[in-house]
């Protein structure tokens, strides 16, 4: 087991010349390799660097890359112009579209009793390993994982193992995975890496893919004083090393601790990036734990047009809503559909303020009868950017011209936020 590469600090900015000098010099000590899958991470997480790896992994391998898999879980396959603008140069006839409902195959099974042990009891059953037939049967000599380190909902911190057993994984393991981690609950996991999903996945692969010709390629990216994104770490290797020293620099980056509670936050969601509530629902899950009881959550959501990435799961969303824990509980008991489909449950669980705080949605593509359906309430999209000018604002504290003070994020998916009271 190797850590191949590991340089980052909460100051550092590797530029792309430092990114590709390491990437290359990786792939030299590894020897001649034939037969590469690179498996990146999808359009929703553009920010990651992903992309720009993989076309330099490209530029090292050539024609020895002879596929890239799109980690898309449940996500809808990626259309030519993300490829285009997150992959540039990469040949089209490379991807493979992950089809989680159909095109996996289950690897071995984590025992009931370390799942039990490890999910203190919420969870006995054996957990599925599950991941893509051509990770599992394709033939190649490198495998490499690529993605961001940064605080998650499901796992606690997102990437490493992650984007194999879930980005490529099968919906009977995707499912119980996500529930697992509602069950044990966001707020006992965000931002920490040891988690009981994560356990799982672990034994999972030291247990069933120790044959697996694995490198895992993990970035950190944050924003420096100037607004731009930049990486802030680069973690290279095929164990547990370097997800963890990713996950220490991502804390130190991506997890914004606030001496008061948000009475008011307003979250902007990218069009190009967030289309749904699955993924637009990032800004409730990584403000959650800094929103003051009874305050409110404003998202300003142009490209919002869907609530599932799947049809099934949309369906699911428009059925039950984003209602209360004992609620969907209840509804998951009584219902079969919600039983199939148990990310869907725990889906409509995280986007869920437990009627502690109020959310109101901003859509550009759906209706008031739709958003006041699934359970948030409604805003126009144009008056209320009308008066919180995503423009103008800037990420943090801001004081609105008839004093209003609100607090900002651009864009959830790169961080989290917490309330220094609520971590004790």
């Amino acid at each position: 087991m190797t850590l191949y590469f590991a340089e980052g600090s909460p100051s550092t900015e590797l530029s792309t010349h430092q990114l590709r000098h390491a990437l290359h010099s990786c792939f030299a000590r590894l020897g001649a390799k034939q037969k590469v899958l690179a498996v990146p991470p999808d359009f929703t997480r553009f920010n990651s660097r992903a992309g720009l790896i993989t076309c330099q992994t490209y530029e090292y391998f050539g024609e020895r890359l002879t596929d890239v898999m799109p980690a898309l879980g449940t996500h809808f396959p990626m259309p030519d112009w993300q490829l285009d603008k997150m992959f540039p140069g990469v040949p089209k006839s490379l991807f493979r579209e992950h089809r989680w409902r159909e095109d996996v195959v289950t690897i071995g099974h984590v025992p009931a009793d370390f799942v039990s042990q490890a999910t203190e009891g919420l969870w006995k059953k054996p957990w599925p390993a599950q991941l893509n037939k051509l990770l599992w049967n394709g033939g190649h000599d490198l495998i490499l994982s690529i993605g961001q380190v940064v605080p998650h909902e499901v796992i606690g911190m997102a990437n490493y193992n992650k984007n194999i057993f879930v980005g490529t994984g099968g919906s009977q393991g995707i499912n119980e995975s996500h529930f697992i981690g509602a069950a044990y609950g966001m707020e006992r996991m965000m931002g920490r890496a040891d988690t009981p999903l994560r356990r799982i996945l672990n034994y999972a692969q030291d247990h069933f893919c120790q044959h697996l010709p694995l490198l895992y390629v993990q970035t950190v990216v944050g924003v420096n004083e100037r607004r731009e994104l930049v990486t802030r770490g680069l973690y290279i290797g095929d164990d547990h090393e370097c997800f963890e020293r990713a996950s220490a620099l991502s804390i130190q980056v991506n997890f914004t601790i606030l001496q008061e509670q948000m009475p008011k936050v307003v979250v902007y969601l990218d069009d190009e990036e967030f289309h749904s509530t699955w993924l637009g629902n990032k800004s409730i899950y990584r403000t959650r734990m800094a929103i003051a009881d009874r305050g409110e959550l404003i998202v300003l959501a142009p490209g919002v047009k869907t609530f599932g990435e799947d049809p099934q799961i949309d369906r699911l969303i428009r059925k039950y809503g984003y209602r209360t824990t004992p609620e969907i509980m209840t509804f998951m008991q009584e219902n079969e559909d919600l039983q199939g489909n148990l990310s869907a449950a725990a889906h409509l669980i995280h986007g869920s303020s437990e009627k502690r705080f109020n959310i109101t949605y901003c859509p550009g593509h759906l209706t008031r009868e739709e958003i006041e359906g699934v359970g948030y309430r409604y805003a126009d999209l144009a008056e209320m950017s009308r008066r919180y000018d995503p423009k103008t604002l800037r990420d943090g504290w801001n004081v609105l011209p008839d004093g209003e003070r609100i607090y900002f994020i651009s864009n959830p998916a790169l961080g989290l936020w917490a309330f220094e009271g609520r971590l004790k």
